[in-house]
């Protein structure tokens, strides 16, 4: 016998989550739906969470190794990749306990199996067993997030061989891998297998390294890469990857040979819409997997909306959860919809990257009058005091009326630091002014006095004129 629900939420990633709390809470009666046992989505278990808590790890295993302080303790030590992944299950369990109240406290009820559309209203959800409940909305949510891409002519079968999702599965730390796909996760995992003591080729398809950044940030991630023993192979693509019994072989089209003891795929991704059968509600995903959605997160079937990274920019979780209340908002039809637009980007390499704004380029080609004020964070007291004195804040602003147009920081706790100028940057008016950080008494010593430093180094090069 079907249930019937008011709305169906298919994927417990941030999207799904954010749209079914917030219908929910309006008084709908909400269903969810995802592929795995527990919640979380790919977020808690595959991409964010796992990844994030494993760079936390490597981060204190750098610091143990490269500070003197600690050579009265010992000697500087290796660890395995598989023994530092442990460290980031915990956090995983954390999080879906967390979650999985969210769901009870709010009478979501949640069903584990594979979703797939068998008419206009229908879904049928077909369990780890084989047995299929047959589930029945007015309205339905699509946030089911994405995977990594993976090509024909790679062998991701071989046990040398993996991809952002399977590279938790790795036993022993490489003595060298090579990362195919220099993007957010390229250089995220480029940073880490670093920080371990492996040896990384970097192979990018672009002439530059992320190159959505500032120029300026970009290039001083290069930079650090390089210093910390990393090889980047920019402007290159592969012609063959060859795995052997001891090790992969990549051919690349310029004609270098690149050989590693592993290899990581982190060369785009796909939408996760292959298995829904969406010939059944009358809807068609894009080359990537992807669905189409208007400005009310509406796909061109009005009944049934799409949030996260199954939509595509920014796939970010943050983005994605924001994306997902909204749209749990226009399900609802509630008077609190908004855009998801000016996200800050978070990255997190060692250091982290974080920006928000137009970049130099973005001001220049527009003809925009800007300035700049930069903050090194050498010269910021509380780096020198963590040691963590790589790094900069750069604000970009405009010559004439000083409001912040673009916010870029590299180093560490970037992504946290980005949210002091990001309150700044969205007032109205004239509240929105770089004068703000120097007119406001920050503690000392702290990262956030960087703000002011940045904001004196760029109104000096306005006035001295």
């Amino acid at each position: 016998m079907p249930t019937q629900y008011n709305v169906v939420v298919i994927g417990a990633g941030p999207a799904g989550e954010g749209a079914a709390m917030r219908t929910s809470k309006s008084g709908l009666q909400v269903a969810m739906v995802d592929d795995k046992p527990v919640v979380g989505g790919n977020c808690a278990h595959l991409g964010t969470i796992p990844s994030k808590a494993l760079r936390h790890a490597v981060k204190q295993i750098i610091t143990f190794n490269t500070d003197s302080l600690f050579r009265d303790i010992g000697e500087p030590r290796t660890f395995s990749f598989a023994k530092v992944v442990s460290r980031a299950e915990t956090v995983i369990a954390k999080q879906v306990k967390l979650r999985t109240t969210f769901y009870a406290r709010n009478n979501v009820r949640v069903y584990s199996g594979r979703a797939r559309f068998s008419d206009a209203h229908t879904l049928e959800v077909v369990k780890a067993d084989g047995s299929i409940e047959t589930l029945i909305a007015d309205k339905f949510v699509v946030a089911t997030g994405s995977r990594p891409y993976q090509p024909n002519d790679v062998d991701f079968q071989n046990p040398r061989v993996y991809d952002s999702d399977t590279i938790l599965r790795l036993q022993d730390t490489p003595r060298k891998i090579v990362i195919y796909g220099a993007g957010v996760i390229g250089c995220e995992y480029a940073s880490i297998f670093c920080g371990l003591g492996a040896r990384v080729e970097l192979i990018n398809t672009r002439d530059r390294l992320l190159d959505f950044l500032d120029h300026e940030i970009s290039d001083a991630l290069s930079y650090h890469l390089r210093d910390i023993g990393v090889l980047i192979r920019n402007g290159e693509e592969y012609e063959e990857v060859v795995c052997r019994q001891h090790d992969v072989v990549v051919k690349l089209k310029s004609g270098k040979v690149v050989r590693g003891d592993a290899f990581l795929w982190c060369n785009g991704r796909t939408g996760n819409t292959d298995q829904l059968n969406l010939d059944a509600v009358g809807l068609v995903a894009n080359h990537r997997g992807q669905l189409e959605v208007n400005d009310r997160y509406q796909t061109p079937v009005p009944y049934i909306f799409a949030a996260g990274d199954v939509i595509g920019w920014p796939s970010l979780a943050s983005a994605a959860y924001d994306q997902g209340r909204s749209t749990g908002a226009g399900v609802a039809e509630l008077e609190d919809f908004y855009l998801v637009e000016d996200v800050p980007t978070g990255i997190y390499t060692i250091p982290e990257i974080s920006s928000l704004g137009r970049s130099e380029q973005e001001l220049t080609r527009e003809r925009i009058p800007y300035e700049v004020g930069q903050a090194a964070f050498k010269t910021v007291a509380r780096a020198q005091i963590t040691g963590e004195t790589v790094g900069m804040l750069k604000l970009l602003f405009h010559r004439e009326t000083l409001q912040i147009l673009g916010i870029h920081c590299f180093g560490d706790q970037a992504s946290e630091i980005i949210h002091i100028g990001q309150a700044i940057m969205n007032q109205p008016g004239s509240a929105n002014s770089i004068e703000y950080f120097v007119n406001t008494t920050f503690n000392y010593p702290t990262m956030a006095e960087a703000y002011r430093v940045a904001a004196l180094n760029g109104l000096h090069r306005v006035r001295s004129l």
